[in-house]
């Protein structure tokens, strides 16, 4: 039996007697009462799960009785029902934030989907999610054994994104278990498989798919050229994962038409100074510090380790035959992103503008700062939750709707992702080694080899030599490196947040987006 309550206003409620029975007869308790103020005073006193409100009815009239309902009980979802197929009458209701509405004469099948619509979405979806995940899983376990390419992954990473965003809403702890045991299986495998093919792409002995150093020169820079329209805007949102942008996409499709939804694989180390340098530079860390000097500032030295990538994005679109006017900004703040908001008809005479935000690196490492921002992103559900939050109320929004409004080209991507990590492992080293919880460099590394991924030349992986004897090792899928000092405390400050610098799905397969506004 069902234990919801509807409220049900009408002032012919009598004439309505056989469905309130056929409603009844299905478990659902109705309460009739014949004006809007009645429906008021019930509601003040009985609490209900629904309203169905009778657009025309004497005294206090359906739109008003609506309005009353909406400023006292705001989430409550109220059904009108009307004799009337006016427009205007329409336009009055949805103004007033129903939740559907019927026309005169109902009938009984329309009321009982309507009342599972209202009251038991939630239940029915979760049940629906439930039974397609348990079909599929044999099915995900079956592909999973059979990726073999680069395509290949990306598509069971898209497979399991779409799951993962589809069971958020079930409560039964038991299919979250599974899928996540799914999820650790599938980024096992997917990190032996990168780990296997990575040094064979940078170093040219196999096809490499699209990867940092080669993004911009294979998707940007075929929409430039000199005096280019529509200008074309580059926003990079720093560690921004597929996920969190499948899940903020209904957000920005208010605004503006996806053309094409894409992913890369980000360089390693999985960290904005080098796997961002290396997108703006399209060159590899080392090919950098070689060739630009000036612009490369290595982990053990002062100063901020990305401020050069203006420079280097010059160089590249130089190198390239562009030399076109272009703009760069960094927004660190709100008040700098309004700024920015307001400056776009300038920005417009830009065949290229590049813009970075900074919020979700700042969120991914204030989860390890801040026992509050830990305790509001302890999982990745809640994590995409507080990415969609901040967009919406950000400066970012206002731009992407002003960028719909003109003759332009929208680019959203990142440098690379973050995952949540779980596992300690332990490694030592002297006070040189870099501080990353995912990857380490240095010398008098103490680790076990069979933990970690290990490359004992960094010039195999085109990244600067510190040292002659100056191994890199990286953290794959949930681990993180802790320190045997005090080990303790080290697990129990850093289990649980989310971290970048290794080897997982999350971190290495980001998204390339391009959007368009919606008539083009």
């Amino acid at each position: 039996m069902s234990n919801v309550t509807i409220l049900w206003a009408d002032d012919e409620i009598d004439l309505l007697r056989p469905h309130i029975l056929f409603l009844e007869e299905r478990g659902y308790h109705v309460l009739p009462v014949t004006s809007g103020r009645d429906a008021l005073d019930t509601l003040a006193e009985t609490t209900v799960e629904m309203v169905f409100l009778d657009e025309q009815m004497p005294g206090l009239s359906g739109i008003d009785t609506l309005k009353i309902i909406k400023e006292q009980w705001p989430q409550l979802p109220v059904v009108m029902i009307t004799k009337s197929e006016e427009e205007h009458i329409m336009d009055d209701a949805l103004g007033g934030k129903i939740s559907d509405y019927l026309i005169k004469p109902v009938s009984p099948s329309q009321l009982l989907l309507t009342v599972k619509k209202h009251t038991e979405r939630r239940r029915l979806q979760s049940e629906h999610s439930t039974m397609g995940y348990q079909q599929q899983f044999r099915e995900i376990g079956m592909q999973l054994g059979d990726c073999r390419t680069t395509g290949d992954w990306e598509d069971m990473y898209r497979r399991l994104v779409y799951w993962d965003l589809e069971l958020a809403g079930v409560d039964d702890d038991n299919i979250h278990d599974i899928f996540l045991s799914q999820r650790r299986e599938a980024n096992a495998q997917f990190g032996r498989f990168y780990e296997a093919l990575y040094l064979d792409w940078i170093g040219g002995r196999e096809e490499k798919p699209l990867m940092s150093h080669t993004v911009l020169a294979q998707r940007l820079m075929p929409m430039l050229t000199a005096g280019s329209q529509p200008s074309t805007f580059l926003i990079v949102i720093d560690n921004f994962r597929y996920d969190q942008w499948k899940f903020v996409q209904p957000a920005i499709e208010r605004f503006l038409r996806v053309e094409r939804d894409e992913l890369y694989y980000t360089i390693l180390p999985t960290t904005t100074q080098f796997a961002r340098n290396a997108m703006f530079a399209g060159l590899m860390p080392s090919e950098i510090e070689r060739k630009y000097p000036q612009y490369w500032v290595n982990e053990d030295e002062t100063g901020y380790k990305n401020q050069y990538e203006d420079q280097l994005l010059e160089e590249n679109l130089r190198r390239h035959g562009l030399n076109i006017k272009h703009s760069y900004n960094k927004v660190l703040n709100a008040q700098y992103g309004r700024r920015l908001v307001e400056r776009v008809d300038e920005l417009m005479r830009n065949p290229l503008n590049v813009i970075i935000y900074n919020f979700v690196d700042m969120l991914s490492h204030a989860s390890t700062d801040s026992d509050v921002v830990r305790q509001l992103a302890d999982s990745d559900r809640a994590y995409r939750s507080l990415t969609l939050s901040w967009l919406e109320h950000s400066p970012l929004i206002e731009l992407l709707k002003a960028l719909s409004e003109r003759n332009t080209r929208v680019i959203i991507t990142t440098d690379h992702g973050s995952t949540r990590v779980e596992h300690p492992v332990r490694v030592r080293g002297d006070r040189d080694v870099s501080v990353n919880l995912r990857y380490k460099q240095g010398r008098l590394l103490d680790y076990t080899a069979k933990e970690v991924f290990e490359v004992k030349d960094p010039s195999q992986l085109f990244l600067p030599r510190r040292h002659v004897t100056s191994p890199y090792i990286f953290a794959r899928a949930g681990d993180f490196f802790a320190y045997p000092n005090n080990y303790n405390e080290y697990v129990k400050l850093y289990t649980g947040t989310f971290q970048h610098g290794g080897i997982s799905m999350e971190e290495t397969l980001v998204p390339w987006v391009t959007l368009v506004p919606k008539e083009q």
